[in-house]
This record gives C-alpha cells, structure tokens and sequence, in this order.
C-alpha cells in the first residue's frame, strides 16, 4: 500500500493569522475555499506523508527521525517527531520565524517489509540535502518513487519457498526434507497472502500459517520419510518469523526510542506465540512429541 501526496488543491490552511498579518507565512502558492494554502503546508503535509511511508516499509524509528529532519532542515524548517505503534505525530516550524508552526498527525496504514522503498526514500533524502531540491521536486520524486510497482505475488511466494527449503539445509536436513518445506513453504505462505488480502487480524494470521505449514512439514515426521523428518517440520514455520520487528525493536532500544522499542518487540513476541500455537495443533494432530 503506498501513501500518496495529496494535491495542492486538498490541502487547506491551518497557519494562525492576526488581522495585522503576524504570523503569516509570507510564501502563498495560492488559495482554495477563500483560504490561503502556502508554501509552508505542503512542505509540512508532505514531510509527514514521506514519514508515514518510511514506518510503513519497513524502517526503524531513528532511521525516519534522522532522514525526515535532514529534508526539512533543507527547506527552513526544523520539525519534532513522535512516532507510535500505529501513528506519527510531527510538529513543523519555521526556523526564522516560530509563530509560524503546524501540528499533524497520520495513521500509519500496514504495509508489506519494502527495503528497496526505504533505500530509495533514504537516498532521496540526501539528494534533498545535496543537490538542494525543491519542496515540489521532492514531492514528485516521492511519488515516482512509491508508485514503484511491488515484486510479482507468484516471485515472492517462490523465493520464499526456496529460501525456507535453504533454512532446510542449513539445519542439516536432507533433500526430501528440504522438498517438504519447501511445498510446506509454499502452502503456508499462499495461505497468508490471501488472509492479509482479505485483511484478516494478523495474529489470527500469523496461527493458521504456522498450523497449515508445519501440518504439511509434519508428513516427513508422520511417514518418516528421509532421514531427517523432524527437521523438515521444525523449520517449515521459519518463514513466519518476524526478524524486521525483532530488530528494529532492539535498535530502538539500543538508540533511545525506549517506547517504539517495546512495542515492536512485544508485537513480535507475541507473533512468535501465534507461530508456536499452530505448531503445537499439529505436533498434537499427528501425536508427535518433539521433547
């Protein structure tokens, strides 16, 4: 899901004003409603939006912090960011002039892991820096940027496959067992596009997956075959596993986001429940004892 600017004639002025004119923003780009929009919103409008989409790919909070204040810092203004779970709130001011300021807040909407989004936003927020853009040169190089169509659903769910089957591998399993995870792989994940597609709660997710995958792991275990069943069915979830949420939330502990770190970890840990629920429906399906 990519978040897109909206356009100029959306955006509505917010900036407070005295019959004296203190406190204006001098930079009117135009007027909608008998309202002045300025220059000043849609710089602050698109800061938000460009924050917004950096939580929604993927990236940890100082990560955004830092590439969002570098953007503003370039046009003249300084903004303070506060970002949760599911939000981001900033306040945007002008440097020379702090009667001039604006507040937003913006839902952030979920979104699948896109590094090669926060690569390419990461990069455009130095080019901002560098080559001193303007606020519409970065607005259209963002949307270019987002509009970026996402790798095929079919090339995902097979590369997913194949690197699950190399965990496979890498626990010392065997061929057959590698075969396993990899069509166990390939169920489990399926199963999960389509439920996110239907915007099922992603706990209730995350537990069906695991049970669907590891159901279809456990056949190695169930008719013993190859040499190595048990690992094919304790490494056919590994898939689920939320490494993104587990490391971002350690980077923002270990950087001073105490609250965004907790809270990405206890989402995770709490998936990682979910993914050892479905496990343990099909070690009690088959009857397995894996202690």
């Amino acid at each position: 899901m990519t978040q897109e600017l909206p356009s100029d004639s959306q955006i509505q002025s917010q900036v407070p004003r005295s019959d004296t004119g203190e406190g204006r923003d001098p930079d009117c780009v135009g007027h909608s409603g008998g309202k002045k929009r300025t220059s000043f919103q849609i710089s602050a409008d698109a800061l938000l939006h460009y924050a917004v989409m950096m939580m929604a790919a993927g990236a940890h909070t100082s990560r955004v912090v830092r590439n969002t204040s570098r953007i503003a810092e370039s046009f003249g203004y300084s903004v303070a960011i506060t970002i949760l779970q599911k939000s981001v709130m900033m306040s945007v001011k002008r440097k020379e002039d702090h009667s001039i300021r604006q507040t937003l807040i913006k839902k952030i909407e979920p979104a699948p892991i896109n590094f090669r989004t926060i690569s390419l936003l990461s990069t455009l927020s130095w080019e901002v820096h560098d080559c001193h853009l303007s606020v519409n040169e970065f607005r259209r190089k963002y949307r270019k940027i987002v509009a970026i169509p996402s790798m095929s659903r079919w090339m995902v769910l097979m590369l997913v496959a194949l690197a699950n089957a190399s965990f496979c591998r890498l626990f010392q399993g065997d061929l057959i067992a590698m075969v396993v995870v990899f069509a166990a792989t390939l169920s489990g994940f399926f199963v999960r596009q389509e439920m996110m597609k239907r915007h099922v709660n992603h706990y209730i997710v995350f537990t069906v997956c695991s049970c669907v995958a590891s159901l279809i792991g456990g056949l190695a275990v169930f008719f013993q075959w190859g040499t190595t069943p048990s690992v094919a069915m304790a490494t056919s979830v590994l898939f689920l596993v939320p490494g993104v949420p587990l490391i971002n939330g350690i980077m923002d502990l270990l950087q001073g986001f105490v609250l965004m770190g907790i809270s990405r970890l206890v989402g995770a840990c709490n998936l990682i429940i979910c993914i050892a629920l479905g496990l343990a429906i099909s070690l009690y399906i088959y009857g397995v004892n894996m202690l």
